[in-house]
């Protein structure tokens, strides 16, 4: 099951039907949502390694604390200062008062939501990033507020009651309220107002957010491009003060070449460098690529091998040659072993011998794909 199907039900209608428009839940699995992120992952997160703010913050009453009242001084690493290091006892102290625990961008360094995000920002063309909240019983960490982007929200442990008012221009048609319990998920649309309160029991939940791109990102580079044209850098004229007509004339002059430029752009050269940018640009997703990396010389004909999870590949064919977009990186090979690199990349498992190669160039390729991290070995 890919990401957004996961927390939406209906990948293939989801951008047609429900993005933008409207709350939207949906009920998995609850395991393969626990899975993602476990109250005794948090535990272990929180109290057995050196996580460091801003990875951490913590709210309480609608109000973010201060990062001293959670953090340790005098911690060093090879004789230098770690500063931001979260004090465990602190925090399970504040949390049992009462206090909510937030984690930021878990998708940096927790991998289950790392191949998470990298499948909804691959299905979805635009940047995602995941947070989850502790909340004690009974508790409510942030007020009612809206965020600047879309969300799905899931629960993995407990349960939250969310307060959800109508977004602006929906009308006045009242609150309504979700209980989120495990398995559970929820898309709200930019600008929906919520809050949300633990039940009985501690409750923890994810908030993928999906920072939306705009229309003005390929407006502003088609401008940037035409302002060239219009020489937009040329000084003013001197003494435009006492004669604004020269001022006018020229702008007019300017504005009417940019106006041509504009509309001679070259709308699909803009969109494939969009595309490109935003495919060349993700994190890293390498997990496993030290080991892998240091025994490529084993890698056999016979070798298992697998896509990594989560890394993305989109595949542009230029004349003769085949540009691989790997998320952070792009790769570029013969045209005509196409189908070899797209059985790479869709079979669940395979080997070297079975892409339809000769077998010096079938390694040839594997071990390339092993060394840019799009491949993995199955151990």
């Amino acid at each position: 099951m890919d990401a957004l199907e996961l927390l939406s039900g209906d990948a293939e209608n989801f951008v047609e039907k429900i993005w933008a428009s409207h709350v939207h839940v949906h009920m998995a699995d609850p395991a393969d949502l626990v899975d993602l992120l476990s109250f005794d992952d948090v535990d272990h997160l929180l109290t057995s390694t050196a996580i460091r703010t801003p990875a951490v913050r913590l709210a309480q009453n609608g109000s973010v604390l201060a990062a001293s009242k959670y953090t340790r001084s005098g911690a060093t690493i090879a004789g230098q200062s770690l500063t931001g290091l979260v004090d465990s006892r602190k925090v399970i102290d504040l949390f049992e008062g009462g206090a909510t625990v937030v984690l930021q961008g878990l998708h940096r360094y927790w991998p289950p939501l790392t191949r998470l995000i990298a499948e909804l920002e691959l299905a979805l063309g635009h940047p995602c990033q995941a947070n989850a909240y502790l909340t004690p019983p009974g508790s409510q960490g942030f007020a009612v507020h809206s965020d600047s982007h879309d969300v799905f929200v899931f629960q993995t442990h407990g349960s939250k009651l969310w307060e959800v008012h109508p977004a602006p221009g929906e009308g006045d048609t009242g609150a309504r309220e979700v209980l989120l319990e495990p398995g559970l998920s929820m898309y709200l649309p930019t600008s929906t107002p919520h809050a949300a309160r633990a039940e009985g029991t501690v409750s923890l939940h994810v908030t993928i957010g999906i920072n939306q791109l705009t229309w003005r990102t390929l407006l502003d580079r088609a401008v940037r491009q035409a302002m060239d044209s219009a020489e937009a850098d040329a000084h003013l004229p001197a003494g435009y003060l006492d004669h604004p007509e020269q001022l006018a004339e020229g702008f007019r002059e300017r504005l009417q070449v940019l106006v041509a430029a504009l509309s001679a752009t070259d709308v699909a050269a803009i969109s494939d460098a969009q595309t490109r940018s935003f495919l060349e640009r993700r994190t890293p997703n390498l997990r496993g690529g030290l080991v892998d990396r240091m025994h490529l010389d084993r890698v056999a004909a016979d070798t298992m091998l697998r896509r990594r999870p989560g890394k993305p590949c989109v595949l542009r064919q230029d004349g003769d040659r085949l540009h691989l977009f790997l998320g952070d990186r792009r790769v570029t090979v013969p045209a005509r072993i196409s189908e070899a690199v797209e059985q790479a990349r869709t079979l669940e498992v395979f080997t070297p011998e079975e892409l339809g190669l000769d077998p010096k160039s079938a390694l040839v390729l594997s071990r390339r794909l092993i060394r840019e991290g799009l491949l993995e070995v199955v151990h």
